[in-house]
């Protein structure tokens, strides 16, 4: 079955603006565009995921520079567009654990970190909205602390703000991948621009869903004695479903850690979601096999379960490949959270 889409993007006839950083290799992009999104300007730093946004949309302003020496310019001239003018800023900044000094929980405490960035572009620009994405586990990062100072960060900047952790496979993917998504409407706009979440679909696809025709791609193997493994593993099995004395010798140390350890010598089932797609394929205690082959899941499989489409090409070495699907948004959550944006957009633009 190929990737399929909710809604086309021929059916919007407006086009809101927007401004998308840390691009990646444009999971989020691609979700925004299909709900009908201009992309004015996106910015990455990786040379190879800048050159996949560049190869499969030519008409993109994809810059691929580091945000720190885009954030202190004059946004509004370097963008050619006016402070409120912009209808989206979106983007998911890596988090790291922000200094405390003072306890002050605002805008000097993220100095030195990416999301410092990421809240200049909102102070300059003042978009009507602002969508933040990012892992779940920033809720509890620092004991929560660095969150608190993003949603401080978001307050003091003028935004009325809304959040909820989401599960990409209630939003047509076949994957179990929880993002926290953070939606921020500017103050004077926040009772004429009303948001919602996405509701759950319906249908929950499973790999069996994905996993037909895939296009062929090259894909990262595992070493023969791996490979040998995994044989005794079944569908949906992981290393408590083979020999003990095979699964003590592969497990080495890990074998009198703590906790169900699940994730070695996981292999998925055709009849279950993946768990979430990885930044690389064999990752010892955080393991994917294919269902049906001894084997990791090739790059174009990986991209089919984050709801890439089967044009949308990759560049770099297969590494490269592998980090810039892991590291995407799933395109379907992206497009169905997007076009709930687009709706208090549309919705106000046209004075409903």
């Amino acid at each position: 079955m190929a990737v399929k889409f909710n809604q086309s993007i021929n059916a919007h006839k407006i086009n809101f603006s927007c401004i998308e950083l840390f691009a990646g290799a444009g999971g989020l992009a691609l979700g925004l565009e299909r709900a009908g999104f201009n992309a004015i300007g996106l910015i990455e730093i990786d040379k190879d995921a800048a050159d996949t946004l560049k190869l499969n949309r030519p008409d993109w302003n994809v810059i691929c520079s580091d945000i720190a020496d885009i954030s202190c310019l004059d946004l509004n001239k370097y963008f050619n567009i006016k402070t409120g003018e912009l209808d989206l800023l979106s983007g998911g900044a890596p988090c790291q654990a922000f200094s405390y000094a003072g306890k002050r929980l605002g805008f000097d405490d993220t100095r030195g970190t990416l999301f410092y960035h990421y809240a200049l572009f909102l102070k300059k620009l003042q978009p009507k909205t602002f969508l933040f994405e990012n892992v779940k586990g920033l809720l509890t990062h620092d004991n929560g602390r660095t969150y608190e100072t993003i949603l401080n960060i978001f307050t003091q900047s003028g935004y009325k703000i809304n959040r909820s952790v989401l599960n990409a496979w209630d939003y047509g993917c076949a994957q179990k991948r929880e993002r926290l998504i953070t939606i921020g409407v500017r103050n004077d706009l926040s009772d004429k621009i009303l948001i919602k979440f996405p509701e759950p679909h319906d249908y929950k696809p499973v790999l069996r869903d994905v996993l037909n025709n895939v296009p062929h791609s090259d894909g990262i193997q595992y070493s023969e004695y791996k490979r040998n493994i995994f044989k005794f593993v079944p569908p949906g099995g992981y290393w408590r479903d083979i020999p003990e004395d095979i699964a003590k010798e592969y497990m080495k140390s890990c074998w009198n850690m703590g906790g169900g350890r699940t994730g070695i010598l996981r292999r998925m089932s055709m009849d279950e979601p993946s768990l979430a797609v990885l930044t690389s394929p064999t990752q010892k205690q955080t393991e994917r096999c294919h269902p049906l082959e001894p084997r990791p899941f090739t790059v174009r499989e990986n991209a089919r379960i984050q709801t890439f489409p089967d044009s949308w090409k990759f560049c770099g070495n297969i590494s490269s490949k592998y980090k810039q699907v892991g590291n995407a948004v799933p395109v379907n959550m992206a497009f169905d959270i997007a076009l709930e944006i687009r709706k208090g957009l549309e919705e106000f633009s046209c004075g409903i």
